[in-house]
């Protein structure tokens, strides 16, 4: 995918310093101009045994060894274990853009500029009960479905209707954040959101609005949670930041947000 060579490009050098891949998340620490960083992608498994040949991670136990490009580069595999450490690198290497982050739920923005409309929203997030009571009307798109949700098959019918498209970034790691965009109206304000998502101005290109995803401040607290099979209410609790960046203007505050 070209938005995963774009995103390649925009990184900088780095060291690995730690790897770990948790029951739901995967952690990556790497070591940039003397800072460390770390980065979180959700952990993805292919169906099949544990002694699977098909579903082994190359060269696990010996993945220190590469350099932290290599290691993102693992994004574009056809393993699904190794591109979730691989967008892990990503994230973990990703220039830190601190003046336009804001502190913004991606849950707010959509409860704001969905009010009265018709809102996609593609991943199972635990803010969907809520959100369903503040948007005109609310579809959520899951390969998972549960409850009230649709199948993921369904997108093709939903996003094309939807005034706001939300678009979960494992969608990145799956291989169907692509054809997702393609199916979003040209008038549609389109964000893509959760842990795994690039916190970087690239996806701007592909016609992302808004991208809001974390920020890991308590680099060793979060390792602890995902090594300990935490899922990400646990992995937040240790010490993360939820940000948001916005294409155009910066987003002030959760009720002014130009596009």
């Amino acid at each position: 995918m070209n938005l995963i060579n774009n995103l390649l490009a925009d990184l900088p050098n780095g060291k690995i310093e730690d790897i770990r891949m948790g029951a739901f998340w995967t952690a990556v620490v790497v070591k940039v101009s003397g800072r460390r960083q770390c980065g979180l992608a959700s952990t993805l498994r292919q169906e099949g045994h544990h002694h699977s040949r098909g579903n082994a991670m190359r060269n696990s136990g010996a993945l220190l060894n590469y350099s932290a490009r290599q290691l993102a580069e693992l994004t574009a595999s056809a393993r699904v274990m190794e591109r979730s450490v691989g967008l892990a690198a990503i994230n973990a290497l990703l220039p830190r853009l601190e003046d336009r982050w804001q502190d913004i739920n991606a849950a707010d923005i959509i409860a704001q500029r969905g009010a009265g409309k018709q809102v996609a929203i593609v991943g199972h997030f635990p803010f969907i009960p809520r959100l369903r009571k503040q948007v005109g009307s609310l579809q959520v798109l899951e390969q998972q479905p549960q409850g009230d949700d649709l199948p993921a098959e369904a997108a093709q019918s939903v996003i094309p209707q939807a005034d706001v498209v939300a678009i979960t970034g494992n969608t990145l790691l799956n291989g169907t954040f692509k054809d997702l965009l393609a199916l979003c109206a040209p008038g549609a304000l389109v964000m893509v959101l959760g842990p795994s998502t690039p916190v970087s101005p690239v996806l701007f290109d592909y016609g992302v609005h808004l991208v809001s995803g974390t920020i890991v401040e308590n680099i060793e607290g979060v390792l602890r949670a995902v090594s300990q099979g935490g899922n990400f209410r646990q992995v937040k609790q240790q010490g993360t930041r939820l940000v948001t960046i916005q294409q155009t203007t910066v987003v002030t505050t959760a009720t002014t947000l130009p596009v």
